[in-house]
């Protein structure tokens, strides 16, 4: 049964009062300027995408073969391609597209726009004026699939606006992998993506969500992410942004509702040639014995300015706990960084909220250390650089924490 009518129109409203309402961080984007509407068909499998395609999906983190994978999800563009569910996995959890899921399921509505507001800014507010589809992936309760779920946000068109709203469910006693690869076919394109995301992990629940950013210089991106935690439940990002990008602005939310509740942010990104980048997590800890953690690592080189942003919120009478860690390393005298912790206890007596910030140059006694031991100049510095990305990701495939470690290093090898 299809949501509320009502509701959608309640929606649409609020959305309508907000088009021209600017965020209140990163550069404002002229949306209107990618209008361009390109219809594409279905696929029989993801081996169906062209050779460009699959090397972009490829880099953003996808196995085009659906090994070791419970379920995939591909969108080019407004259009979604592909949506498959591994036979063995049948009965334990359930992927589609958020326009079938909003058609099939009433109760969906208690999800829909609960963790992010529409009314947000211009980019949330467009999403649910224009939205063209996102995913939709609820694992049942105390299913816990071995493999990952993949999914792949791809622009492949110029002047495109991809308008995504996505929403994950964990239900009660439930564990999920997920990795997204967000990313271009082609490096020349001008377009903007627009990705909204909601999470929902239940009492008891674990979800593991690995994003991967591979965008180019022309192409802006505004995602807005809300995650709400219920008792004992656990969320764990890993972010990773290795290309350059137009302009990125995005600040998580995650709700720690619950007592016992976590959530855990490593984020990885290398600024490049002018990039723009304002990325950050905020975690607001309501529940007792709430647990919270944000670990940065960032590099800015060439022109890039890079803000890293962290926010830890005690609400709780009771216990809670929670660290910022976010460290940066300045390669160029025209790159900028800039590193914005801040710590807020409401009311929280027994809260311990704590935070640590460095940026720097690399070390020269590390470099001539390596150099001492017959290493070149250049490859003491790519081998810093690389070690300094690589944070040893928690809850990674083994595949993708290669993968990283193989970009990584070969983008470090291009700055210098």
């Amino acid at each position: 049964m299809q949501v509320d009518t009502n509701y959608l129109s309640d929606l649409k409203s609020k959305a309508g009062k907000a088009l021209e309402k600017k965020a209140v961080l990163g550069p404002d984007i002229d949306i209107s300027r990618y209008a361009r509407l390109v219809e594409r068909g279905k696929i029989e499998s993801l081996e169906g995408l062209s050779h460009q395609m699959k090397e972009a999906a490829v880099m953003a983190g996808i196995n085009i073969k659906e090994e070791l994978r419970s379920g995939s999800y591909m969108q080019i563009d407004r259009s979604v391609v592909y949506e498959s569910l591994n036979k063995a996995y049948e009965g334990q959890l359930e992927i589609m597209n958020i326009t079938d899921a909003l058609t099939k399921y009433d109760w969906l509505k208690d999800y829909y726009w609960k963790a992010v507001q529409v009314d947000q800014d211009k980019y949330t507010a467009h999403v649910e004026m224009n939205m063209t589809h996102g995913y939709f992936i609820r694992v049942f309760p105390h299913q816990k699939p071995q493999f990952p779920v993949q999914s792949c946000l791809l622009v492949a068109e110029n002047n495109v606006s991809q308008n995504v709203h996505n929403i994950i469910i964990v239900e009660e006693g439930a564990e999920l992998q997920v990795i997204t690869g967000c990313t271009l076919a082609k490096q020349e394109a001008e377009g903007v993506h627009l990705g909204v995301s909601e999470f929902y992990v239940k009492k008891g629940g674990k979800l593991f969500f690995t994003m991967i950013h591979n965008w180019a210089e022309n192409f802006h991106v505004r995602p807005r992410t809300g995650i709400i935690i219920e008792e004992e439940g656990a969320f764990i990002n890993n972010y990773v942004l290795l290309k350059p990008v137009k302009s990125i602005q995005a600040f998580p939310v995650a709700y720690l509702k619950g007592e016992r509740s976590s959530a855990k942010f490593n984020t990885i990104v290398l600024g490049l040639r002018d990039s723009y980048i304002d990325l950050g997590a905020k975690i607001i800890l309501d529940g007792r014995d709430a647990r919270g953690e944000s670990i940065t690592r960032t590099i800015a080189a060439d022109e890039s300015i890079t803000y890293a942003r962290g926010d830890l919120v005690a609400k709780t009478t009771g216990y809670c706990l929670a660290h910022l860690d976010c460290r940066g390393i300045v390669l160029s005298n025209k790159a900028k960084i800039f590193a914005i912790p801040e710590l807020a206890s409401e009311g929280s007596l027994k809260a311990e909220l704590s935070h640590e910030a460095s940026i720097g140059p690399i070390a020269e006694e590390q470099v001539e250390y390596l150099m001492s031991r017959g290493i070149s100049r250049d490859d003491a510095i790519s081998a810093i650089t690389s070690g300094f990305l690589n944070l040893d990701i928690p809850y990674i495939p083994d595949f993708l924490d290669k993968n990283i470690k193989e970009v990584i290093k070969a983008t470090a090898a291009d700055v210098l």
